[in-house]
């Protein structure tokens, strides 16, 4: 190669990049309020952006090749259509989250293992640019007065995003993906999250309108859960979903989704997970699906739970069974009501049947680690018994992956009349220690 030619070739980046910018500006500057224009589909605003850059593109001196006009398209296509240099990432099946923690630094999770990939935004104004647009499609925003949103994408992966000054690098994001299709019962027995006969009894469980809280930490994937879960809800029955940012992917044919809306630029019309709940017992609903339950509206559900409302799931943050309650505890105390702690136990004890807790193990992968059954209470304390348990005796193979599975105790629900008395049969050699 001549030294021409190695100039030429190193120039490359430089040029192309030169030219997206000014393509870039000159279409963002040509179209102008028709990039946001909400009454033309997804595909008509590709079609749109599409022609014009190819026009922007067949006007220029430089000349390009058609590898680099290939590229230039999509670089400003996913920048304007898309979320810019994280439109790879999230097209990929295997990541299933993404994290910029500035414009310069973005890393992704592939099998449960961080990886940093090199990639990254021109600058911050670019990185909050693609932040607007993610907000501004579920109505919500992110200003100084708010720096900190939870939206949601099309698809419902879940995104956090903080800016300045609260993030004191630039602007952060983080999207925890969900798979193209709904994970369902049999994806979590073979990834190993789940046994069988677990499936099986949850299964009864839901059917025989026991109460269902799922347990865990941040990315244990209780949400994941939560969907398997309320996939076996009967058709037939009328359920209502709350949540503060739509994630739950529920395909029965009737369903009323709720989701919280935070307040405005003045501070008013806020409306929160607890005014939902409130407002879905005045619905009809067979069951009230909560998405996560982080506050005072703890005691609404509970109530309702205790009221007739038979059959509810929802997920809270915490590092096992025991912990649940002691957080179910704190958040009933702080709807305000005055309450003894034995009472607020009482409604825990009455309203809550089983517990699922998950764990995000050493290895990155996620598994229930306890189905526990809530008995009664004894005196002052909640009683608990371990229906399946995971071996953790089990150890590692030579790769670092956990050999335990999710086992039977050897000891079998109380409410298992209360299943058979609504028809539900659960085999009882589920229970049988293996």
């Amino acid at each position: 190669m001549s030294l021409a030619e190695r100039m030429a070739k190193s120039d490359r980046p430089d040029r192309l990049a030169e030219v997206t910018g000014r393509v870039q500006s000159a279409l963002v500057e040509g179209l102008g309020p028709k990039l946001y224009d909400t009454s033309r589909s997804d595909s008509e605003m590709q079609d749109l952006v599409h022609k014009r850059l190819r026009e922007l593109l067949d006007n220029e001196e430089v000349v390009l090749s058609v590898q680099d006009k290939a590229q230039i398209l999509r670089q400003i296509g996913d920048s304007v259509l898309g979320l810019g240099p994280l439109e790879a990432f999230i097209r990929d099946p295997e990541i299933s989250e993404v994290m910029v923690n500035n414009a310069e630094t973005i890393y992704v999770e592939r099998g449960g293992k961080l990886f940093w990939t090199g990639a990254k935004f021109v600058d911050n104004d670019q990185l909050r640019r693609t932040i607007d647009k993610i907000v501004a499609r579920v109505g919500r925003r992110i200003d100084e007065s708010s720096p900190y949103v939870d939206a949601r994408l099309p698809d419902g992966s879940r995104v956090n995003a903080i800016i300045p000054p609260l993030a004191i690098d630039g602007p952060a994001l983080t999207i925890r993906k969900f798979a193209a299709d709904p994970y369902v019962a049999e994806d979590l027995v073979s990834f190993g999250t789940i046994t069988e006969p677990a499936v099986q009894f949850l299964k009864g469980c839901v059917f025989g309108r026991i109460n269902i809280l799922v347990s865990g930490g941040t990315g244990a994937g209780k949400t994941t859960s939560l969907n398997v879960l309320s996939s076996f809800l009967p058709e037939d029955e009328r359920i209502v979903t709350i949540e503060d940012a739509a994630e739950l992917r529920l395909q029965q044919p009737h369903i009323v989704r709720l989701e919280a809306r935070p307040p405005n630029i003045e501070g008013k019309g806020e409306v929160s997970i607890r005014d939902l709940v409130r407002n879905a017992l005045r619905m009809r609903p067979d069951r009230i699906v909560v998405g996560e339950v982080r506050g005072a509206e703890a005691l609404d559900m509970l109530q309702a739970m205790n009221t007739g409302h038979d059959g509810s799931i929802s997920t809270i943050h915490a590092n096992s069974p025991r912990d649940v309650l002691s957080r179910l505890e704190t958040m009933t105390l702080m709807a305000g009501m005055d309450l003894t702690i034995r009472a607020v136990r009482e409604q825990i004890a009455a309203a809550i049947n089983v517990v699922v807790h998950q764990a995000r193990l050493r290895d990155g992968t996620r598994r229930v680690t306890h189905i526990t059954e809530v008995v009664g209470m004894e005196g002052e304390t909640i009683t608990l018994q371990d229906i399946f348990l995971f071996d953790f005796h089990a150890g590692v193979d030579e790769e670092g992956k956990s050999l335990g599975q999710l086992k039977p105790s050897g000891l079998r629900p109380h409410f298992l009349d209360k299943l058979q008395d609504r028809g539900i049969s659960v085999p009882h050699n589920l229970f049988v220690p293996w």
